[in-house]
């Protein structure tokens, strides 16, 4: 697996225009805890890869994210590798992301 994006890095990334899929993949009950996301995110479920993994452009990486990036980001981010994705999770989750002064917007 690819190594993880920071948030820092994914800022700098965001800030120069680049074209990234960025994916909400945290579970349900997490999302509905906290309903913000990264400005621009749209959520996915986490356990529905196979289903909408084919949806997306393969040209374009993708950045995916969960509460703190561990299991449930990593977890996606191996199975849209696997499907040959240009991939990464984003380290620390959407709590490193808000900690880092990173733009969210609500859920909606």
């Amino acid at each position: 697996m690819k190594p993880a994006i920071t948030p820092a890095a994914l800022q700098a990334l965001l800030a120069q225009d680049a074209s990234v899929t960025l994916l909400d993949v945290r579970l349900a009950e997490d999302r509905d805890q906290d309903p913000v996301r990264v400005a621009g995110a749209r959520w996915r479920d986490p356990h529905a890869v196979e289903a909408w993994g084919g949806e997306l452009d393969r040209g374009t990486p993708v950045v995916v994210y969960c509460v703190h990036g561990h299991h449930v980001s990593q977890t996606a981010a191996g199975a849209l590798q696997m499907k040959g994705f240009d991939v990464r999770h984003l380290a620390g989750g959407l709590e490193a992301w808000k900690d880092a002064g990173g733009a969210v917007s609500p859920l909606g």
